[in-house]
């Protein structure tokens, strides 16, 4: 059964009659109904029942600064549903929850930046509540969506409902390498999880990233495909074990396009695979034309090819990157997501 989404005025009355409308930390009269997680992470609105708690004036305040966690205000209304926007997920590596805005919470208590804290309203509040110092400079990579013609998706995927924000602006389309998520630091690196462990298959890239560590940028990540061990395709003429996708700067934003090739040359990145740019007009054009030229190139690789990414050429803001990223996954694909390091590591090859 979906979800019942409610306009503004029901969801304020229907959570206000649950909780009896009194404050459900201190049984004063309510005055709020308060998003657990902010309305405007859901594209719906996040109006559901499972998602409001009623407030006083001074509780509305603390939930709002994240000093009451959304676990305690689901607990203190009884509320069993964890509803979270559809972007949001939990990976297999790691234990993180989430706060008011979005950011998520590690079990030391630090905290991962989420799509909006550079809005001013929420470092306001964050900084009146004195935890801006608890956010680590490391981001997680955002999932992204699946192009509504990608033919294989799994129940956990995603899908976009439309593509209409990529039309009329320039778009990159480039190649899905079958590796795993690796972002590089100044001083750190990890898999698509912050927390990520140590596998004998990150050790080339960690190597690698020592090498270059020091030419980047405070605050800035470079993202990429980690290739060293064969997860369902088993690469043979590889140029590095590396694949370079995006760069963020300090303010979380993907560099255009452009800009991400320059830098990488200077640092002597491969970057993934282009095999078509343009600007389309409508979503039937650019589907079509995609298609093709993605199908021209599959004839001519000499690896198998998982997929392909669309993003705008331009450069991608944090919190639209979902909106602005699509992927096409080919059918048959096995994804093995993280099953593959309980096995054998069987490396790819260079092509040298």
């Amino acid at each position: 059964m979906g979800r019942k989404i409610m306009n503004r005025d029901q969801f304020r009355e229907a959570v206000f009659n649950r909780d009896n409308r009194k404050c459900v930390i201190c049984d004063e009269p309510a005055v709020d109904a308060h998003h657990i997680i902010d309305r405007s992470l859901f594209d719906d609105g996040g109006y559901d029942v499972s998602n409001g708690v009623s407030l006083c004036e001074q509780h509305h305040i603390e939930a709002e600064m994240t000093l009451i966690s959304c676990e305690e205000l689901r607990s203190k209304a009884n509320i069993v549903e964890i509803v979270l926007p559809e972007h949001f997920e939990l990976d297999l590596e790691s234990t993180e929850i989430y706060d008011h805005w979005g950011n998520m919470i590690l079990p030391t208590g630090m905290r991962i930046k989420g799509e909006l804290f550079y809005q001013d309203n929420v470092q306001k509040v964050l900084a009146q509540a004195g935890l801006l110092n608890k956010f680590l400079k490391y981001v997680k990579y955002q999932r992204t969506f699946h192009a509504p013609w990608s033919p294989n998706v799994s129940k956990d995927d995603r899908i976009h409902k439309s593509m209409f924000q990529f039309t009329g602006r320039p778009l990159v389309c480039t190649i899905k390498m079958d590796g795993e998520n690796f972002n590089l630091y100044p001083d750190y690196a990890h898999a698509r999880s912050i927390e990520s462990k140590h596998h004998d298959s990150r050790s080339w890239v960690k190597a690698f990233h020592a090498r270059i560590a020091h030419e980047i940028p405070d605050n800035w990540r470079l993202c990429g495909e980690n290739l060293y061990a064969k997860h369902s395709i088993h690469y043979r003429h590889l140029k590095s074990y590396f694949y370079l996708f995006s760069i963020w700067n300090e303010f979380n934003r993907a560099l255009s396009w452009g800009d991400t090739l320059t830098y990488a040359e200077i640092l002597g990145i491969q970057t993934v695979p282009v095999f078509c740019t343009g600007t389309f007009s409508n979503a039937e054009s650019l589907k079509s034309t995609v298609q093709r030229e993605f199908d021209q190139y599959c004839k001519s690789s000499r690896d198998e090819v998982e997929g392909y990414v669309i993003r705008v050429a331009d450069e991608i803001p944090y919190r639209d990157f979902r909106h602005l990223t699509a992927k096409v996954v080919r059918k048959d694909h096995v994804q093995t997501h993280a099953f593959w390091m309980n096995g054998q590591i069987i490396p790819n090859e260079l092509d040298v």
